[in-house]
């Protein structure tokens, strides 16, 4: 197990050394939040975006930003990958910040953040203050109402799970990031550094989002509403509304949706939906959706011992029997002689 302390990986940076600060002092100060095995990625990503926006070139200064590792304690915490990181302040006013991100990871963690933590974003919420949620912290933001009245944004990875534990959350469709008002959700990965460079482009401007992503090797920040890096199955397409429309199928392979319904979500008609379809992938929506359906079926039988009609029912269908059916139509073989077939 790697550590990651204050001294070595300028984590922790006194005050005197680092802030150099213009009269008004930095335009953009962001506290995060580490959780129990967070993503390094999306706090390192974040930070190091404010640290290249904070000054001109790699200097490091925090002239424009300004940040701290906020906790409850001055224990160490660890990441997904081991690698631990040591707060650099503990709770504080949390009108000192524009922002607090809490940065999210491993789902399977129990009370991913301390009691005091959970109480500080609601203190900071009635506050005003922004609340970013980076990674899997959107579910934590979730889980106190955090994003009540508010779109999130969610991976495709863990978006089955999100829908099922907050049914009347409402999700941006397949966005990388999310901007809304005084809350902030990210689906994670590269995308943390489209957010974060939104943010200074709100907050500092253009030329300092600039250099932090030219010296990041980005050659220009995504929209919010660019699409996940996420192929549906099998099916190659990069029309956006398409793309869009095969994550919602798939997203909703045990709870139908007419294909009326996905025109009216991406903002399209049927008709012009069945258009971008056969023009794309060469097949309706309707036989696209019966495709991703069988895929599934087809994984779960052969990947699971699931009971066949459990299988029917995580994948739209009423009953075994009806299901086989349709698995044979499609395979040309029913469940049951696949699974006998790999325990040959």
């Amino acid at each position: 197990m790697h550590r990651l302390d204050a001294a070595s990986a300028d984590v922790k940076v006194s005050r005197r050394d680092a802030v150099v600060s213009p009269a008004d002092g930095p335009k953009l100060r962001v506290g995060f939040v580490l959780a129990k095995k967070f993503t390094l990625s999306a706090f390192a990503l974040f930070a190091d975006t404010l640290r290249l926006a904070g000054d001109e070139g790699d200097r490091s200064r925090r002239m424009h930003c300004d940040w701290d590792i906020l906790s409850n304690c001055r224990n160490s915490i660890r990441s997904s990958c081991g690698i631990q990181v040591v707060p650099t302040a503990l709770f504080t006013d949390p009108t000192k910040y524009d922002y607090i991100a809490v940065v999210g990871g491993l789902l399977d963690v129990e009370q991913p953040l301390a009691p005091e933590a959970l109480v500080y974003l609601h203190k900071a919420s009635r506050a005003g203050v922004g609340l970013i949620g980076l990674c899997t912290g959107s579910f934590i933001l979730a889980d106190e109402g955090h994003l009540k009245g508010h779109l999130a944004c969610v991976s495709w990875l863990h978006h089955r799970e999100f829908r099922d534990r907050f049914p009347r959350q409402t999700v941006a469709l397949n966005q990388i990031f999310r901007l809304d008002r005084k809350r902030a959700t990210c689906a994670g990965g590269s995308a943390v550094a489209d957010l974060a460079a939104a943010i200074v482009h709100r907050h500092i401007g253009e030329a300092a989002e600039r250099n932090a992503l030219e010296i990041l090797q980005i050659n220009a920040r995504r929209n919010a509403e660019a699409a996940q890096a996420r192929i549906p199955l099998t099916f190659e397409t990069k029309e956006r509304r398409v793309r869009n429309a095969l994550l919602l199928m798939e997203q909703h392979i045990e709870d139908w949706l007419p294909i009326t319904a996905i025109a009216s979500l991406i903002g399209v008609s049927r008709r012009q939906l069945e258009r971008l379809f056969h023009a794309e992938v060469d097949m309706s929506p309707n036989v696209a959706y019966v495709k991703i359906r069988m895929d599934a079926a087809m994984k779960m039988i052969v990947n699971t011992s699931s009971p066949i009609i459990q299988v029917a029912l995580a994948c739209g269908f009423e009953s075994d029997s009806h299901f086989t059916r349709r698995f044979r139509c499609h395979f040309g073989k029913t469940p049951s002689a696949i699974r006998q077939g790999i325990g040959r």
